[in-house]
C-alpha cells in the first residue's frame, strides 16, 4: 500500500501540481476530459500513435469504474481469447503480475495461468481496486515522464469556447485550489461519467428512456422517459473478522432503508434491504444468501459474499482474509438522478445513496437473518484503505447511464438483442455488422431497476461491433464520445456500458483524434471516405484492435 500511495502521490506531482501551481493554459493534440476507463484507454491510443494528450479527472484516481467507482470487471466468458482489445488484455496480464510480483500467492495460485485473486463468480478477474490504479498509472507514467501527457487530477470542466461546430477550448477547475486552466486542441474525447462536456459544448443529446416511436424498440415504453435513469450504487469493499465487533454508527436514514420497500412494475419482493430481490430476467422473487465463511459456491440460492469477492484467502500465503465488494441490487439507489437536475439536487442523492449503502451495510452487522437463525455479522469490517476515502465509500458512484450524444449512428435493440435482431433478419442471425466498426463487444442487455419505477430489463444480446458513427456526434465536428456518452439507446447502453467495452470505445476514440490530427481530416470525413476508413481501420488491426468477432465465436 505504501508503494502505491507514493505512486499516486508521484503521479500527482508529475502531472498536476506544477502546471497547476502556475495557472499556465495548456495546448495539447488530444484533449482527454475524464480519466474514465475509456479516458485512460482514448489517453494510451492517441498517445501510442504519436499524439500529445492532456487528461483530466474529477477524483485523484485514474480508472473509473476499475478503480474510483470500486467495480470489478464485468466481462463476457471469451475475453481471455478474443471480444477485447490487444491493450485491454495488456491489462489484465498486468494486474494478474502485479499479483504474482507483491502478493504472498499460494504456489497454486501463483501458476495458475489465468488467475483470479477474489475466484467472484461476476467475472474471472475480480480484483482488489487500488491494484488496477497501480497498473493503470504504470501504463502512463512512462508518457508523462517523458512530456507527451498531462494528467491533470481533481480537476473539473466548468466551461467551454465553441466556434459555430468547433470546440476551440474547454476549462477545468481545479477541485483542490479552485485554480481554472484552458485546454486548446484540435480534437476532445468527452470521457466524463457523466458525459459533462455535451451540455457545455451545446453538442445534442439525450437522456433517459426514448419512446418505441422514436426507435422502434420492443422494450422502449410508448411515450419517451428523459428523466428515467437506471439506477446508480456507491460502492465499498468488507472483510470478516470473525469473533470481532466491527458495527460501524447507525446511519441517519438506518430508519428509512430498513423499512424501505421499492414501488416499482413489476412489483419488488418486499424489503430492500432483505435476502430476496426480483430476478433481473423473469422478474419473479429471486431468494439468496449471505454467509461470509463459506469458502465456496454450493448448489442452491446464490451467496451474495463470493459474488462480487475480490480477495479469497484461499489464494494467498499466511494472515489474509476474504474481501467482498458490495454491489448489488440491495444498494442500487433510483430515487433520483445525477445528471439534468440541479447541482442541489443531484448533491442530496448522492448524499441518499451513501446513506443507504452505509445502511445496507449496519443492517448486515446488526439485524440481518442468518441460517443459523443468529441476527447479523458484527465482524463484516468497512475496508476504507481500499476505498481511499474516509467513509470507506468509493470515491465516485458506478453510473450506469450517462448523456448520450444524438450520434451519426446510433445502436438500437433491433442491431444487438437476440430476439429483436432475428424478428428483423431471420432466426440465425448474429448482430449487426457495421462497415464502419471500430471495436466489438458482448453482454446482455442488462438495465437495473431505474428512476421511472422499471424493475429490470435483461435480454439476451448478440456478440456485437461498435460502429464508428456512433461516436461521433451529428453536428460538433471535433468531439468524441470515449465512453458510456455513445450514440447508444437507453437500452442499448445496457450491454455497451461495461469495462471491456467502455475500454475499447475509449481506445477507438483516441485512435480516431490521432488519425484526424495525422490526415488533417475531420472524423467525419474519415468515416464517409472508403480509402480513410479503410487506412484507420488497418491502423487499428495492427495495433491490436478487433473490429469484427470470429466467425465461429458462440451465439
Amino acid at each position: 500500500m505504501l508503494e502505491m500511495l507514493s505512486r499516486r502521490t508521484l503521479l500527482q506531482i508529475l502531472a498536476a501540481g506544477p502546471l497547476a501551481a502556475a495557472g499556465r493554459d495548456l495546448r495539447a493534440d488530444v484533449a482527454v476530459i475524464g480519466a474514465s476507463t475509456g479516458g485512460v484507454a482514448a489517453a494510451l491510443a492517441a498517445l501510442r500513435n504519436g499524439r500529445r494528450v492532456v487528461m483530466t479527472e474529477e477524483t485523484d484516481w485514474v480508472g473509473g469504474q476499475l478503480t474510483s467507482q470500486l467495480v470489478p470487471p464485468d466481462e463476457h466468458p471469451a475475453v481471455e481469447s478474443y471480444g477485447g482489445t490487444q491493450l485491454y488484455r495488456q491489462y489484465r496480464r498486468a494486474v494478474r503480475q502485479y499479483y504474482r510480483d507483491h502478493y504472498p500467492l499460494t504456489a497454486e495460485a501463483r501458476g495458475r495461468e489465468y488467475l483470479n485473486p477474489g475466484d467472484g463468480s461476476v467475472s474471472r478477474i475480480t480484483h482488489e481496486p487500488p491494484v488496477s490504479l497501480h497498473v493503470l498509472e504504470a501504463m502512463l507514467a512512462p508518457w508523462i515522464s517523458a512530456g507527451q501527457l498531462t494528467v491533470l487530477l481533481r480537476h473539473k470542466p466548468v466551461k467551454a469556447d465553441v466556434d459555430g461546430d468547433r470546440v476551440r477550448a474547454v476549462t477545468v477547475k481545479s477541485l483542490e485550489t479552485g485554480n481554472e486552466l484552458t485546454l486548446t486542441a484540435p480534437y476532445f474525447i468527452d470521457a466524463t461519467e457523466l458525459g459533462d462536456l455535451l451540455p457545455l459544448t451545446r453538442t445534442e443529446y439525450v437522456t433517459g428512456f426514448e419512446s418505441r416511436k422514436q426507435t422502434g424498440e420492443p422494450h422502449a415504453p410508448e411515450t419517451a422517459q428523459p428523466q428515467n435513469h437506471q439506477a446508480f450504487t456507491v460502492c465499498y469493499a468488507i472483510d470478516y473478522r470473525e469473533g470481532e465487533d466491527h458495527t460501524i454508527d447507525k446511519p441517519a436514514e438506518y430508519a428509512f432503508w430498513r423499512d424501505y420497500v421499492p414501488k416499482m412494475t413489476p412489483p419488488w419482493p418486499g424489503k430492500l434491504l432483505g435476502w430476496a430481490m426480483s430476478d433481473p430476467i423473469r422478474l419473479t422473487p429471486r431468494a439468496v444468501t449471505f454467509d461470509p465463511r463459506e469458502r465456496s459456491g454450493r448448489p442452491g440460492p446464490l451467496n451474495l459474499w463470493l459474488y462480487r469477492r475480490i480477495a479469497n484467502k484461499a489464494n494467498f500465503a499466511g494472515a489474509y482474509n476474504d474481501i467482498s465488494l458490495i454491489n448489488w441490487p440491495q444498494n442500487d439507489y433510483w430515487l433520483g438522478n445525477l445528471c439534468e437536475v440541479p447541482a442541489a439536487e443531484a448533491a442530496r442523492h448522492l448524499a441518499r445513496a451513501k446513506q443507504l449503502s452505509l445502511s445496507l451495510l449496519y443492517w448486515m452487522q446488526t439485524e440481518c437473518p442468518r441460517a443459523d437463525g443468529k441476527q447479523g455479522w458484527p465482524g463484516l469490517r468497512l475496508r476504507y484503505d481500499l476505498a481511499g476515502t474516509e467513509d470507506g465509500l468509493a470515491k465516485y458512484p458506478y453510473v450506469r447511464e450517462a448523456r448520450r450524444i444524438q450520434a451519426e449512428f446510433t445502436v438500437l435493440e433491433q442491431h444487438v438483442g437476440t430476439e429483436a435482431r432475428r424478428q428483423v433478419a431471420g432466426p440465425e442471425a448474429g448482430a449487426a455488422e457495421f462497415a464502419d466498426s471500430v471495436g466489438t463487444g458482448s453482454y446482455r442487455i442488462d438495465l437495473h431497476p431505474s428512476s421511472g419505477g422499471d424493475n429490470y430489463v435483461d435480454v439476451s444480446s448478440l456478440p456485437f461491433q461498435i460502429p464508428m458513427g456512433a461516436l461521433l456526434p451529428r453536428r460538433v465536428e471535433n468531439l468524441l464520445a470515449g465512453c458510456k456518452n455513445l450514440g447508444v439507446t437507453h437500452i442499448t447502453n445496457g450491454c455497451y456500458r461495461l469495462h471491456p467495452v467502455e475500454w475499447n470505445i475509449g481506445e477507438a476514440a483516441g485512435m480516431i483524434a490521432a488519425e484526424a490530427v495525422r490526415t488533417g481530416q475531420a472524423p467525419r470525413k474519415i468515416r464517409n471516405d472508403k480509402k480513410l476508413l479503410s487506412e484507420l481501420q488497418a491502423r487499428m488491426t495492427a495495433q491490436g484492435m478487433e473490429l469484427a468477432w470470429p466467425k465461429l465465436a458462440p451465439r
